[in-house]
């Protein structure tokens, strides 16, 4: 589509950046038709800063000890979000909850990749969880984000088997493979209007699949 004026992100992350480099390379090479437009963290001192300023993508740090609560800091965020005329939020590794005053604005327009096939294993360290329970098969999910801890719409899941002698380390290798392929890919759906909310449904068209 080029037919409209460029999509633009907003990426918020809290550590490496690998998920914001991912996207970043596959506009760079032509895979993600938008524009990176702000990288939002709450770790000033993070990798992904030093990333987005490599890449040339406006930073907005801050620690959310310098905010009277969470709302606070995202009143401003959002006032950031509608002045750069935000068309979608991706969550890459933000590891703070969120809350209504963040949500309710971008709700359809706000998504996040989480290291398994949810609903199983939400939350953090989710790829131990896994470890931990003994399952077969774990993955990555793309899901809305509808203010819940990893409980929003699902967008698109990817599995991965798990193999004897696998460690937490291994297998977290494999999902970043997964989550770096899978959700540029996604952004790129949503993008294309290839991607339907419907209640809890989601419809991706069959040029998607």
């Amino acid at each position: 589509m080029n037919d409209r004026s460029p999509f633009r992100i907003a990426v918020f992350a809290s550590g490496s950046g690998s998920n914001f480099q991912a996207l970043v390379d596959a506009v760079k090479e032509g895979r993600l038709d938008a524009r990176i437009e702000l990288l939002v963290c709450d770790k000033p001192e993070a990798k992904v800063v030093e990333r987005a300023h490599a890449a040339g993508v406006a930073v907005h740090a801050f620690r959310p000890k310098d905010y009277a609560s969470r709302e606070a800091y995202e009143a401003e965020i959002v006032e950031l979000l509608n002045a750069k005329q935000i068309d979608l939020v991706v969550m890459a590794g933000y590891m703070r909850l969120i809350t209504s005053v963040l949500v309710e604005p971008y709700y359809g327009r706000l998504i996040n990749v989480h290291p398994s096939l949810l609903p199983a294993f939400p939350g953090i360290n989710a790829v131990k969880q896994a470890l931990d329970y003994g399952v077969k098969v774990t993955g990555v999910t793309v899901h809305y984000v509808d203010g819940g801890m990893d409980t929003g719409p699902i967008i698109a899941q990817q599995s991965l088997a798990l193999v004897p002698g696998d460690t937490e380390e291994t297998v977290a290798e494999r999902v970043h493979r997964i989550e770096h392929e899978l959700y540029p890919k996604v952004v790129g759906w949503i993008r294309d209007g290839k991607v339907r909310l419907n209640g809890r449904q989601v419809e991706l068209s069959e040029a998607a699949l």
